[in-house]
């Protein structure tokens, strides 16, 4: 258990090797999830993310039907390599988080509030991001390792078919997770001199 909320976003990184072993309970998941949908902001208190939480069987089928997708473009002499991948890095995982935006919200705003309608899906975008991040870090305390995937628009319509996903869903990333098997490389950082600059 991580100490602190920055002790895990020093310590929050891309996991590419993940078990199925349980970490905590699915209730424990689902609270996390609800949690973060609930409290991260959007633009205009839109709420517009919304959230598929797949575990087990479910889990497995997304990397699957990822495969089958993938296998209808990747030239057959470079799938091997793409299968391996999903195999160990994601599919090998207790679950998957996929990550949507409600796109009726968006342009409902748009349309309420047309002098910022440009605006309202850089502001969706960024907001999903704040949950995936919200959520990534607490599954990390948690003592899971997670990472960021986008299949999307390639497995779109296959995973909206396989979960009955409302049309005006947008896929935006899938989140892999699962106990660690190893470690993640030593991370490097750019100074902070060269990223941030203070005026007072």
């Amino acid at each position: 258990m991580k100490s602190s909320f920055w002790d895990a976003v020093k310590t929050r990184r891309s996991y590419y090797t993940i078990s199925k072993e349980r970490v905590t309970t699915d209730e424990r998941i689902e609270e996390i999830v609800g949690e973060a949908v609930k409290h991260v902001p959007s633009s205009f208190n839109s709420q517009s993310a919304r959230v598929v939480i797949l575990l087990g069987e479910q889990h497995d089928r997304l990397w699957d039907l990822t495969k089958d997708e993938l296998r209808k473009i990747v030239p057959p002499e470079s799938f091997p390599a793409t299968e391996g991948k999903i195999d160990g890095a994601f599919r090998s995982g207790y679950g998957s988080i996929l990550y949507f935006e409600e796109t009726r919200v968006i342009e409902g705003l748009q349309q309420k509030f047309p002098l910022y309608q440009d605006n309202f899906p850089v502001w969706s975008n960024q907001s999903s991001g704040m949950l995936q991040f919200a959520i990534w870090t607490a599954l990390e305390i948690e003592g899971f390792g997670a990472t960021l995937q986008h299949y999307n628009p390639v497995i779109d319509e296959a995973v909206k078919t396989a979960w009955n996903i409302p049309a005006t869903w947008k896929l935006m990333a899938q989140m892999p997770f699962g106990k660690p098997v190893s470690q993640p490389d030593e991370k490097e950082f750019q100074p902070c001199a060269e990223r941030i600059r203070l005026f007072k």
